[in-house]
């Protein structure tokens, strides 16, 4: 007879497997663009690092349409009221096409202020600026994607992510590949590729969102109350989110300054870091969507069995994906670049991260922990505290005759190391109370 222990591993094993598969997808897609672009040159490189910090950025502010919606329609599941959280999930995903399309249209206007404000050579920077303008034009289909993908987690179902996911990830390696090489189009055709892929991808949700809609009687067009809560609810977050990215864009403009090579290495690297992080948010995942069932059914017993569980697990794939990050550090820069001497500038870096990992892993299903509860003005506070020690860190950084594989090297001990050991205090010290654990739908 299965134990309490026993449900609760398959539980987090059913959500977390199919979501790590789906989050490693989603960058994938910038590693596809990276390693195709790469053989292009470390110029077109380079331009990439800035358009696609740009790019997260805009994104990433934006994470809070899958943030929020996971714990809105996961603790109206957990009540019993399925209708209600269809609901809630389509609501977002029409904020996140009205948001999409102003941030497109804003985005592809300022393009050349935006890669500006780095200050790299004219070469990079009209790279940067053909890839940032075309890729704009797919910031709705991505904001729909995180909403979408948000409402079948909060289901419980993180098995249709996977797929749609995992199809987007094929049709975009090959259409990049075609338009790079096949038509010639260069960096410009990275982006076009991507847009088409990710508009696909808009269109498999639309479907099976249609089909859950029907079954539990929930409406299609957008509920003025349910498209304000969702905005509502997703302000905390998006502040949270903004201290998150000027770290980022902090730390890419320090790389800068240090020269087009350690741009490029920094690129490699965070591209790196970012499909882990992907990876080890798998946890994270799980943590979200049983949480906020656990919640909206008032059962906080599992709560706070989930927490400890996911904690555990987050750490030991921390190490587990350290240790691959490790082994592999010295081929990495190779497999994007082709170049030996690029290879060798970011492998110190890039131990630094594998080291990291672990606190990575903790610091992620914190997050989703945090999330999951919808504690998201304390996670908006968290991220303005932990910019305290890591921005005058990189002052100094920026103001030391730094360069090449040391100064990268300097730069990564900061980012993966101080920035993450302050985001793991500051959520750390959250979860030890029990102020986060609200109950009810």
């Amino acid at each position: 007879m299965a134990t309490a222990r026993d449900t609760l591993n398959r539980d987090i094993l059913r959500l977390a497997v199919p979501a790590l598969g789906a989050l490693v997808a989603e960058p994938l897609f910038l590693i596809v663009d990276s390693a195709l672009v790469g053989h292009l040159g470390t110029t077109p490189l380079a331009g990439l690092g800035i358009a696609a910090a740009i790019l997260q950025t805009i994104v990433g502010l934006m994470v809070f349409l899958a943030y929020s919606t996971t714990p809105a329609v996961a603790r109206r599941f957990g009540a019993g009221d399925s209708s209600r959280a269809v609901s809630a999930g389509i609501d977002g995903m029409w904020l996140a096409l009205g948001l999409g399309a102003l941030l497109a249209l804003v985005g592809y206007l300022t393009t050349p202020f935006m890669v500006g404000l780095f200050g790299a050579t004219e070469a990079v920077t009209v790279e940067a600026e053909t890839y940032l303008g075309i890729s704009m034009w797919g910031l709705p289909a991505m904001l729909i994607v995180f909403a979408a993908t948000g409402l079948l987690r909060g289901l419980q179902d993180t098995v249709t992510p996977l797929w749609i996911a995992g199809l987007g990830f094929g049709g975009n390696a090959l259409l990049n590949a075609f338009f790079i090489y096949g038509l010639g189009w260069g960096i410009a055709g990275s982006a076009v590729g991507t847009v088409l892929a990710q508009w696909a991808m808009v269109a498999a949700y639309v479907v099976v969102i249609g089909r859950h809609a029907r079954r539990h009687g929930a409406a299609l067009r957008p509920q003025r109350d349910g498209v304000s809560s969702s905005a509502r609810s997703g302000g905390w977050l998006f502040l949270r989110t903004v201290a998150l990215r000027a770290a980022l864009l902090a730390t890419v403009g320090v790389a800068t300054t240090l020269g087009t090579e350690e741009l490029a290495g920094w690129q490699v690297a965070f591209t790196i870091f970012s499909t882990a992080a992907f990876a080890l948010d798998a946890l994270a995942i799980a943590a979200q969507a049983l949480i906020g069932k656990g919640l909206g059914a008032g059962d906080e017993r599992t709560v706070r069995r989930v927490l400890q569980r996911t904690l555990a697990w987050g750490v030991a794939f921390g190490v587990l994906v350290g240790l691959v990050i490790g082994a592999l550090s010295g081929v990495i820069g190779l497999v994007f670049t082709g170049d030996a001497e690029l290879a060798a500038l970011v492998q110190p870096a890039l131990i630094v991260l594998a080291v990291a990992q672990p606190v990575a892993g903790a610091v992620f299903v914190l997050d989703g922990v945090l999330m999951g509860a919808g504690d998201a003005r304390y996670l908006a506070i968290a991220g303005g505290l932990n910019l305290i020690p890591y921005l005058p860190l990189l002052v100094v950084l920026s103001m030391l005759p730094l360069s090449g594989a040391t100064g990268l090297a300097w730069l990564a001990a900061a980012f993966f190391g101080v920035f993450l050991l302050a985001r793991l205090a500051t959520l750390g010290w959250r979860v030890r109370g029990h102020d986060w654990m609200t109950t009810g739908a």
